[in-house]
């Protein structure tokens, strides 16, 4: 029987298609630590107050890069290199959401809307990954080898949401609810679509690896569709939704290490 479990189980005891699954999420997430660095650096001078959250948003996610590779060399493994059209981050910033890297590799500070549109584009991006991690952490929060880093990595995530949502609402009270409207709703019918054709790509690549049949591969990708269905019909206003979190200040202080990892 097909199940996030055992489908993830079977890439995780393959070595090629595990070498595959952590490339591609510490290609990702190291792509993440740079953006958020050059944010945190050119924010603007009315909103330096937040440069040390978005540099702390920004060292989790280069933590987690160290990470996902880390867990590769525990397998004596080296890391691949990812294929486009799993580059889910890249993917994104080039049909342009978010803000765009020549951008960030100015010198110009940003603008106030310049991070409206980066606050809003992390929040409908950490939806996903907190989404994807809290799948990983209910089914292998104790396995002997992922399990720390899965539950290290998810706790990050919820923290990213948590203070994506609070900022956002600090802005939304400042005046910009509606800019901030249109772009979690663009971002985010954005986003489920890319999400699609990546996770298409990437089953079909761990397919080609793990000799999966026709029938199977044909069920996983109807299944693949179905979400993109659903989340196109109504499952995308969950990721434009705002209220204040429970944790207040989740990215208050600095990142916390992972010395086992690195």
């Amino acid at each position: 029987m097909l199940s996030a479990k055992s489908l993830f189980q079977e890439i995780l005891d393959n070595d090629e298609s595990y070498r595959l699954f952590c490339s591609i999420a510490a290609s990702g997430e190291s792509q993440g630590g740079w953006e958020n660095a050059r944010i945190a650096a050119l924010v603007p001078a009315d909103e330096r107050a937040l440069a040390p959250k978005i540099a702390r948003h920004g060292a989790d996610e280069d933590k987690h890069g160290r990470i996902f590779n880390a867990l590769l060399r525990r397998r004596g493994l080296e890391p691949v290199e990812v294929p486009p059209d799993t580059d889910y981050t890249m993917l994104l910033e080039r049909h342009g959401i978010g803000l765009a890297h020549d951008k960030l590799k100015d010198d110009q500070p940003l603008t106030v809307q310049d991070i409206v549109t980066y606050l809003a584009h992390s929040r409908v991006t950490e939806q996903r990954a907190s989404e994807q991690m809290d799948l990983l952490r209910r089914h292998f929060a104790g396995h002997p080898d992922i399990g720390r880093a899965v539950r290290m990595i998810s706790a990050d995530e919820d923290n990213h949401l948590a203070y994506c949502h609070e900022e956002l609402l600090r802005f939304a009270h400042a005046g910009h609810g509606r800019a901030i409207q249109r772009a979690l709703r663009e971002c985010a019918l954005a986003e489920i679509r890319i999400y699609r054709d990546v996770s298409l790509a990437v089953m079909a690549r761990m397919g080609r690896v793990l000799g999966w049949s026709r029938a199977k591969a044909a069920v996983l990708a109807a299944g693949i569709h179905a979400v993109y269905a659903y989340e196109r019909a109504a499952g995308w206003h969950r990721m434009v939704t705002l209220k204040m979190p429970e944790r207040r200040g989740a990215l208050n202080g600095p990142a916390t290490t992972a010395p086992e990892f690195a």
